[in-house]
């Protein structure tokens, strides 16, 4: 009877050494929306500077986002988005829409098993206003703490457009 405690204490913890070990893999951490951030293009445009700001609308998957280059001559775009959060490996998956006939589909996951606070983004979209602009948007960012993100980013347009870098420093909310 001394002995059973013992034993049945060890067999629960092996037992739920296995089942950890066996989990499925995490979900993905560390992924803000959130957040408010500045953005500096790094390849000569004539409106370098931009913000941008995003949220979920209360506890939902909704997402509301805007950017705005800092000159009046900008592509100022107001986004909602759904969510769809950890859809495939741990990866979120945004779909969006946008003014200026703006339509995205965005694929984010953070990095975490190759370096703390690493993530990647990849996504397409597609602009039908004035003029035409379809491309691919890549995006490798760093979560230096809770608080503080920077990333870079490229916007690779199918036209005649030239590709588009910039660097952003964001703040989590």
């Amino acid at each position: 009877m001394k002995q059973i405690l013992p034993t049945l204490a060890f067999a629960t913890l092996t037992a739920t050494a296995f089942a950890d070990a066996g989990a499925a893999a995490p979900a993905a951490v560390g992924l803000s929306y959130n957040r408010v951030g500045v953005t500096y293009v790094t390849n000569g445009t004539v409106h370098p500077y931009g913000l941008q700001a995003s949220a979920f609308v209360g506890s939902s998957n909704v997402l509301v986002s805007a950017n705005a280059t800092l000159d009046a001559k900008g592509d100022d775009n107001l986004y909602i988005a759904y969510v769809f959060k950890n859809l495939i490996a741990s990866t979120d998956v945004l779909i969006a829409a946008a003014t200026n006939d703006t339509y995205a589909i965005n694929l984010r996951r953070a990095l975490g098993e190759v370096l703390s606070g690493l993530e990647v983004s990849f996504g397409y979209q597609s602009s039908t206003g004035s003029e035409k602009k379809d491309g691919f948007l890549y995006e490798i960012s760093y979560n230096i703490n809770k608080q503080y993100t920077i990333g870079y980013s490229i916007l690779d347009p199918q036209s005649n457009f030239s590709s588009i870098n910039s660097v952003a420093i964001r703040y989590n909310f």
